[in-house]
Order: structure tokens, then sequence, then C-alpha cells
């Protein structure tokens, strides 16, 4: 018996000795890392011309910045704001676009949304390890690898340059943990969508077939409880990283229901185990996050009183990339019932069209498309070419010829995070230097959209909403109501259509300006976790 306790001693001392060895080791590491940091600091500030001791950075983790959707525009313009007000700030880019340049991304920002950045108060780390992020290197276990490559991605970053303040804007939470343990720095985020949700654990514990939760596995209690241990784990190590935070900003009603919710969730075997590991150590001293803000993502309303209200086509158009969750079969759907139920709008002198653009990334996108073609050709809608066109990888100024000359924007995704393209159904942002063709008399001739959406999410929510009393757009569940839903906004009268066009205009101004979105970012006290001189 005392040999057997002298031994298992013995063990558990050469466990804590290795424990204390590897911690220690960490340590100078990341003091190394920290002494490194000051030099690369000091060469950065050098070469923008800036004094290394009277400036802050301020660091954005956005591998894709140069890929010009709608998460971008809020980077570019929390970035515009922050160059317009804080003079004492250079902000710096944690960007996986290796094939692009500074002066390269600078001047597409500007034409692509119109932001004039300031390349003397902005400076880019460029990343080389992006891969470990994209969904096609994880075909299995995907969540679990795209956070243990985000994680990854965070070393790099932090190996390369360490800001005073680490701000997330691409959803990769598991990244908290890293910044945090190598730097100490505060962290911040700005959430367009939950990596995972409670939806997400119901729908697999119902057996829900799902673009996340395929029939293999729906159609397998056994898959179907393994994948739910997997994600409740995920669940919980994901709240963790949440609260890790010292702010978090999200772009809807929707998405801080979720985030709040997320925040607050427990689970009592996983509790019990951080109990007896101390994983508190891996905590930032600044988390103490325990709700979301609401920050809308900012539409560039500048112009928009320029652009008449009259004048469109009869074309419902769809934009969205060519991706499951958009749900695409579904307006293929809802556009054959309504020509079947009314064949008036088959009158081929003023014919009703759907126009599907969208960007199509890779092979899986590909074949996406030429499934929703078949499926075009089994719903007979393929005897009414006039009525159907597909729009892949359109450049810019084709989609804005579109949406000047559209009149209904449709959207059938589910559980929509926010719906930037909703808004800009409502608005459509043209500047007037993008289409010279459309200009009359100095002005665009383009019209906002009367939206059709799903009746969930940001567009429910936060943008199809009752604007002056009166509605702004359309919601629908299923493909009889997104058919029902095109023929009442196809049937408006010319006073009615005009109203419910001007108070959607209104309503997206008023909401999703750039001054709105400035407004609720500072609100979030990002200011307050850095220090200025």
């Amino acid at each position: 018996m005392d040999l057997i306790t002298t031994v298992s001693t013995g063990i558990l001392a050469i466990w804590m000795l290795c424990l204390v060895s590897v911690w220690v080791l960490f340590r100078i590491y990341c003091t190394k890392l920290q002494t490194a940091n000051i030099r690369r600091r000091t060469d950065l500030m050098r070469k923008l011309g800036r004094n290394p001791e009277s400036q802050a950075l301020v660091g954005f983790f956005h591998p894709y910045c140069n890929a010009g959707g709608g998460g971008e525009r809020v980077l570019w313009t929390a970035i515009a704001a922050i160059q317009r007000t804080e003079p004492n700030i250079v902000t710096i880019v944690y960007s996986g676009d290796t094939d692009a340049t500074k002066d390269e991304i600078i001047s597409k920002v500007k034409a692509r949304f119109d932001i004039t950045l300031d390349p003397e108060a902005l400076d880019f780390v460029f990343l080389s390890s992006r891969r470990a992020i994209e969904d096609s290197t994880w075909r299995y276990f995907t969540l679990l690898g795209q956070s243990l490559g985000s994680m990854y991605l965070a070393w790099e970053a932090m190996s390369k340059l360490i800001p005073d303040l680490y701000i997330d804007t691409m959803g990769y939470a598991f990244t908290f943990h890293i910044v945090s343990l190598l730097t100490g720095i505060p962290v911040g985020a700005y959430v367009h969508y939950p990596t995972i949700s409670t939806s997400m654990l119901n729908r697999v514990k119902s057996r829900k077939k799902w673009h996340t939760n395929s029939d293999v596995i729906s159609s397998s209690t056994f898959l179907s409880q393994s994948k739910l241990l997997y994600y409740r784990v995920f669940m919980y190590y994901y709240a963790l990283s949440l609260k890790s935070a010292a702010f978090i900003m999200v772009n809807s009603s929707w998405t801080q229901n979720h985030i709040n919710e997320i925040l607050q969730y427990s689970d009592v075997l996983l509790d019990t185990l951080h109990r007896i590991i101390p994983f508190k150590l891996i905590h930032s001293k600044y988390g103490s996050v325990t709700s979301a803000q609401i920050v809308y993502p900012p539409c560039d309303t500048r112009e928009i009183s320029q652009f008449p209200l009259t004048g469109r086509d009869r074309v419902i158009l769809s934009l969205a990339q060519f991706r499951p969750e958009k749900d695409h079969p579904t307006q293929l759907r809802a556009f054959s019932r309504l020509l079947k139920d009314r064949p008036e709008y088959i009158n081929p002198t003023r014919p009703v069209k759907l126009v599907l653009i969208g960007g199509s990334r890779n092979a899986d996108d590909e074949a996406r498309v030429q499934n929703l073609r078949s499926l075009a050709k089994d719903l007979n809608l393929e005897a009414w070419l006039k009525n159907i066109e597909f729009v892949v990888n359109a450049p810019y100024p084709t989609v804005l010829n579109w949406l000047a000359e559209a009149s209904i924007g449709l959207s059938t995704m589910v559980d929509e995070h926010f719906g930037i393209n909703v808004v800009e159904f409502m608005v459509i942002i043209i500047p007037l230097h993008s289409l010279p063709s459309l200009l009359t008399n100095g002005t665009v001739q383009a019209a906002g959209l009367i939206p059709v959406a799903h009746k969930s999410g940001g567009p429910l929510q936060d943008i199809i909403v009752p604007f002056q009393g009166q509605p702004t757009g359309y919601h629908a569940d299923s493909v009889e109501a997104f058919a029902e839903a095109l023929h009442s906004a196809l049937s408006l009268s010319t006073d009615e259509d005009l109203a419910m066009r001007q108070r959607a205009r209104a309503w997206a101004v008023q909401r999703f300006s750039e001054e709105e979105f400035e407004k609720g970012w500072n609100a979030s006290r990002w200011k307050s976790f850095i220090s200025l001189n």
C-alpha cells in the first residue's frame, strides 16, 4: 500500500511539474512575442509617418476583407468612422487576401462601397494560413475544424502584430482565447450570425432534415444523438468564448436574441468538469459581457433622394449567392405556382420575369446552379424562357442595371440573420458614377423594389416592418404564401404601389443609415478599452 501511495504521489508530482514547466515555457514565449511586438509596432508607425508614442492600434480580424459583401461594408464603414474622428488611432486589418495589395484593397473599397480610406491611418497584416478556416478544408466536423483553424490563424495574426484592442468582425469567437492568452489585450466582436444556435440543436434533436442536418443523420437515431452531443459540447465552448469578450455588437434582433440565449447557456456535465479543471486560466480579464447590443449594418443612403420611384419593369429579382441556405428552389416553385395560378402574367407583351442573380464560388455552387436549371425544367418553367433568367457571377454594373429595372425583390432564406440584400432592395444603392447610361438630367432612373421575404429572422423583425402604421413589404413562409405575396405586390394600384415604395425607402433610410451605424458603434464603449494619449 505504501509503495502504491509513493508511486501515485511521484506520478502526480511529475505531472504537476510538467504542467508548471509548460506554463513557464508558454509565459516565456508570450514575453518574447510581446517584446518583439514593440519593434514591429515602431517599424509600422515609422512606415506610416506616425509617432509610436502617441498612437493606439485597433486590430480588425477579417480574413475575407476583400470579398465586397455586406460584412465588408460594416468593416470599412467602422474603419472610416474611426479615421474621421480618432486621429490618434491606426487601424489594422488581419486579412487572408494574400493575392491583393493594400492599395488594391483600398481602391476596391472605394469602387464597391464609395468609402474613402486614409492609407496613412490603415495597414494590413496578411495571413498565409486562411485555408485553415475554409469549409472545403473540413469536409467533416466542419464547425469544429473551422473553429480550430481560426485559433491557428489568430496565433499567426498575433505573432505578426499585437494591437491594443482586437475586434473580430467575421464571427470567429474561438480566436478570443488565443488572443487573450498570448497578449492579455481586450477583445470585442461584431457578430453577423452565431456559429451555432439553440435552433440548430433543436433541429437535430427533432431529427428535422436541413442544410446543416443531412438526411443520413436525421434518419438515424444513433447519428442524431451523436451529433446532438457534439453540438452540446461545441455550444458550451462557443458560449465560453463569447463570454470572454469585453463587448459584443450584433446586426439584428434575431442575432441578438440568439447570442443572448447562448450567453446564458449552461450544461450540468461540462459545468462540473470545469470545477475540476482550471479553465478559468484562459478567460480574458476584460470579459464581462452578459448581453449583446444591436448595431444595424450601414446602408449608403446619401444619394437615395435623387432616385425616382417610377418606371419599373415587371421583374422579380433574387439577389443571393447560390448557397443551400438561400433556398432558391422555393423561389422557382413559388414562381411556377404564380404563373400556373395567374396565366395573365405570361402575357408576351408585358410578362412577369424572375431573375436570379448570384455568385458561384466553387464547383459545389456550380452544381447547385445546374440543379436549379434542372428544377426549372421539371417545373415546366423552361416553356416560359422569357419569364426566367439565371445571372451567375455578374459584374457589379450588371447587378445595378437589374436593380434599377426590377419592381420586386425576393428573398426566401429561413432565419436570415439580417438581410442586407432586402435593405438594398428597398433603397437601391447606385452611385451616380457607376451607370452613366442610366443618367437622365443628372439623376439615376432607378426604383425602390417592394420586398417579399421569408417570415423569419431580420426581414421579419427589423426590416419589413410597418412604417407610419402601413406595410413596407410582404412576408411568406411557404411556396403558396410566396406566390400569393408576389401576386399582391404585382396587383397593387399605381398609387398603392408608389406609396409602399416610398414608405419602404423612408423607413430604410431612417433606420439603416451610416450615421445610425456610427452612433451604435460608439455606444459599444469600444474606446474605453484603449488608452489614447
